[in-house]
């Protein structure tokens, strides 16, 4: 069994052509892309919300206008 405070290796992380990039960043940038993507996703639905409960504002019948109707009685005089 390997011990707790083994050393990582150095052809650890990704290795290019050119350069490599090491596991502890490949990670950060792992942790703040998950973050960022939360954080969108809150956003978004609280915007979709607030869009929703306008929408709903405007079909409210205490916003719409009241219509004149004529009343039955002028109906069968004419």
């Amino acid at each position: 069994m390997p011990s707790a405070n083994q050393q990582p290796s150095p052809n650890s992380g990704l290795n290019l052509v050119l350069f490599s990039i090491s596991q502890s960043i490949l990670l950060q940038i792992g942790t703040a892309s998950i973050l960022l993507l939360l954080t969108t996703q809150k956003t978004t639905v609280r915007a979709l919300e607030a869009i929703g409960e306008a929408s709903e504002e405007l079909f409210r019948g205490d916003r719409l206008p009241i219509l004149n109707f004529p009343d039955d009685n002028e109906l069968d005089k004419s």
